[in-house]
């Protein structure tokens, strides 16, 4: 047996133990994610000869980052755009909109500067880390929100919040690790080729979305195939990707775009109610399958994280991405009228940090200075977002009585 198969073997024991977590936390009505994340890090700790290799190669393979990046993400992504109803993403537009475009803006520029004149890190390790802090991972939450019973409106927002946001970080965070320091020796001028950088960044990614969505939402009127349009599902997703990325405009934004056409336009025009069934259960598993792996490596990468002499630093950009998201959401949503306040708390608690900013970390060249002290906060920030936030949330909800709302709501 060579290196090859041994390591894929270990990397399925890997994914068995994943999955017989997930498992366990279905049958306990526990998020499977902090599960995950737990069991990841006992495995990290205890060393275990027989997954050394594939822990190696998990947490540490520069091919198994770029899979993270280029098959995780457009899976992820189009997962969650599928399955989200347009219609209630308009009813709630008005609050994910304030918070995807301006709270995501405004939480990146208020970790940004604190980091970077509280901590005294570089300027471009500290927007880079902002941009890392500025994506919502909303797995672990609305498992525990759908189990609760709390209104589809804040599962809406919250969803919305980060479909939206998550591509605005990704933009953020490719402006941040490879042009700041250029536009910044430009002044004026070049904040504004930041501003169009980004503006080509976003738009592009719409414009190849759009187009992708539409197209491939045609395609499926002539055929009433689900094993052949869940084919074309896979096919628009990682070619929304592949194709913005290859003109230089956000990949994930054309994900999220063609997906929520896709999935709303095309599923009217082109989907029978047995296509629809069968392409959200395809990729309930390809998704179950991407999380878990991700989930588990972010409890695995301990090994490989330096915590010495960083206690002090971690400590202070976990308050300060807490009080970075809860300024930022407050003010994103001061001129909403009527929103309720509890809303507003589980809105702001339940902003956690998870597999994206992982990924983003995970990405960033071994060249890139000052790496090691963003995977440090990342992967420390992460930590304590889906142990302790994930973990109180469930209280949190049921303190402030939202459980109650949806029961009214149904009878």
């Amino acid at each position: 047996m060579n290196h090859f198969d041994e390591t894929f073997i270990q990397v399925l024991i890997l994914l068995a133990i994943s999955i017989g977590v997930i498992a366990v936390a279905k049958k306990v009505n526990q998020p499977y994610s902090i599960a995950l994340v737990m069991v990841g890090l006992f495995l990290g700790l205890v060393r275990v000869p027989v997954l050394e290799d594939a822990e190696v190669f998990i947490t540490q393979s520069h091919v198994f980052q770029a899979i993270i990046i280029s098959l995780f993400l457009p899976i992820l992504l189009g997962d969650a755009t599928l399955k989200l109803p347009f219609s209630h993403l308009m009813e709630q537009r008005k609050p994910v909109l304030a918070l995807a475009f301006g709270g995501t803006l405004l939480s990146f520029l208020i970790i940004g500067l604190s980091v970077y004149w509280g901590l005294g890190l570089p300027l471009i390790v500290s927007f880079t880390f902002a941009a890392l802090m500025s994506a919502t991972d909303p797995i672990s939450v609305i498992s525990i929100f759908k189990s609760l019973g709390v209104p589809k409106n804040i599962v809406t927002i919250i969803e919305g919040e980060s479909l939206f946001n998550d591509g605005i970080a990704v933009v953020l965070f490719q402006i941040s690790s490879v042009y700041l320091l250029s536009y910044m020796e430009m002044g004026w001028a070049g904040i504004g080729s930041g501003i169009l950088l980004f503006l080509k960044f976003a738009l592009g990614g719409i414009l190849v979305g759009a187009i992708m969505g539409y197209v491939f939402s045609q395609l499926i009127r002539l055929y009433d195939d689900f094993p052949l349009e869940i084919g074309f599902s896979m096919l628009l997703f990682f070619g929304s990707y592949f194709i913005s990325e290859h003109f230089e405009v956000s990949g994930v934004i054309a994900v999220a775009v063609s997906g929520l056409i896709f999935g709303n336009y095309g599923a009217r025009v082109g989907m029978s109610e047995t296509t629809k069934t069968n392409i959200n259960s395809f990729w309930d598993v390809i998704t179950l399958v991407a999380n878990s792996l991700i989930f588990l490596m972010i409890g695995l990468e301990i090994k490989n994280i330096n915590f010495s002499d960083k206690w002090w630093l971690i400590l202070a950009a976990i308050v300060i991405v807490l009080l970075g998201r809860t300024i930022a959401l407050y003010t994103s949503l001061a001129a909403l009228r009527n929103f309720p306040g509890s809303w507003k708390s589980v809105l702001n608690w339940g902003g956690l940090k998870g597999s994206l900013s992982i990924a983003l970390a995970l990405s960033l060249p071994m060249s890139f200075e000052g790496r090691q002290d963003i995977l440090v906060l990342t992967f420390s920030v992460v930590l304590f977002s889906l142990l302790v936030q994930g973990l109180s949330i469930k209280p949190l909800v049921k303190k402030l009585g939202l459980t109650q709302d949806v029961h009214s709501t149904q009878k």
